[in-house]
């Protein structure tokens, strides 16, 4: 099993789930054993890579910034790549400029996807069964790409892929053991950092270093 070959099981679940003038964002970044797996909830509108016409990677957070200050801050962005995010516009984003980002993403040894990729017009709430049907998977994704740990991204994310009720307020920087197909992953429940949670990135990036930390 490689990653391409779930491309045809999202684009099931986009038709069924997401906005139909939409395409799935799949994930990016080092798909051979990277240091962290970040695990988001779905894509919106807002990353171009969505738009039919886009025939570059669909990877999470294209045209976007705020989620860039988070990775620049961890120490895992170049200061010439996440410069030229900040300087830049959405829609100015082009295909090669993705693949530049994600080259860097790879070559600073992380790996980013959503739990459901299912792009949404906006960031409107989806029930846990949209999640629960993407949750399968997700399971393929890590075992192909193997990280070392996963930091799953909100209170709905984490209590859904660890199958029990979680509040990240009460269980930060707690090691969770996550078993897929016999092996056992390791994984944390980390604020969500960008939009109704961007207040909470500070927090986000205390939790993370320490998870780097763990890793050295």
């Amino acid at each position: 099993m490689k990653l391409e070959d779930l491309k045809t099981k999202y684009d099931r679940l986009q038709r069924k789930y997401g906005a139909k003038e939409l395409d799935s964002i799949y994930n990016g970044g080092c798909t051979e054993n990277p240091d962290i797996c970040f695990v988001f909830m779905n894509p919106t509108g807002k990353n171009i890579a969505s738009s039919k016409e886009w025939k570059g990677i669909k990877s999470p957070w294209i045209g976007t910034k705020n989620i860039w200050d988070l990775f620049y801050r961890l120490n895992l962005m170049d200061e010439k790549i996440y410069k030229t995010i900040k300087n830049i516009k959405g829609s100015e984003w082009t295909e090669e400029f993705a693949k530049e980002v994600y080259s860097d993403v790879e070559k600073h040894k992380y790996f980013i996807t959503n739990l459901g990729k299912c792009t949404q017009v906006d960031a409107r709430a989806l029930p846990n069964s949209v999640y629960e049907e993407y949750l399968y998977l997700l399971k393929q994704e890590i075992e192909i790409i193997n990280p070392k740990a996963i930091v799953l991204f909100g209170n709905q994310v984490s209590s859904i892929v660890l199958n029990q009720k979680i509040s990240v307020s009460q269980c930060r920087k707690q090691l969770f053991k996550q078993e897929i197909n016999g092996k056992e992953y390791n994984c944390y429940s980390v604020y969500y950092p960008v939009g109704n949670g961007r207040f909470n990135i500070d927090k986000s990036i205390e939790d993370i270093k320490y998870i780097q930390g763990m890793l050295k």
